[in-house]
């Protein structure tokens, strides 16, 4: 996509974090960095450059969420894939 296609998403997404503030819902959210060189994988022998992933799939930030349903995570992983512009993937954590 163009430049021109991201610049408005920031504010968008940004909007539905927000909302998901007001509702209590919100644990965490972030995005990461975009220079994916920077990235590295880590072990108990050392470190290597580079995503540990070969895929080419690009992970652009992280929201955590506490709902009591799955249709509740699915209704605010829409919204975030609306204003982000594309899917986004839904799980649980172990236990939850």
């Amino acid at each position: 996509h163009p430049a021109e296609w991201y610049e408005p998403r920031g504010p968008l997404a940004r909007a539905v974090v927000e909302e998901m503030k007001a509702a209590g819902v919100l644990v965490f959210a972030g995005g990461l960095e975009e220079e994916i060189h920077l990235a590295y994988g880590a072990d108990d022998t050392g470190s290597i450059g580079g995503p540990i992933t070969s895929t080419g799939e690009y992970i652009g930030g992280l929201t955590i969420i506490n709902v009591a349903t799955d249709d509740e995570a699915k209704m605010w992983g829409a919204k975030v894939g609306q204003a982000c512009g594309w899917p986004q993937e839904i799980r649980k954590f172990k236990g939850a």
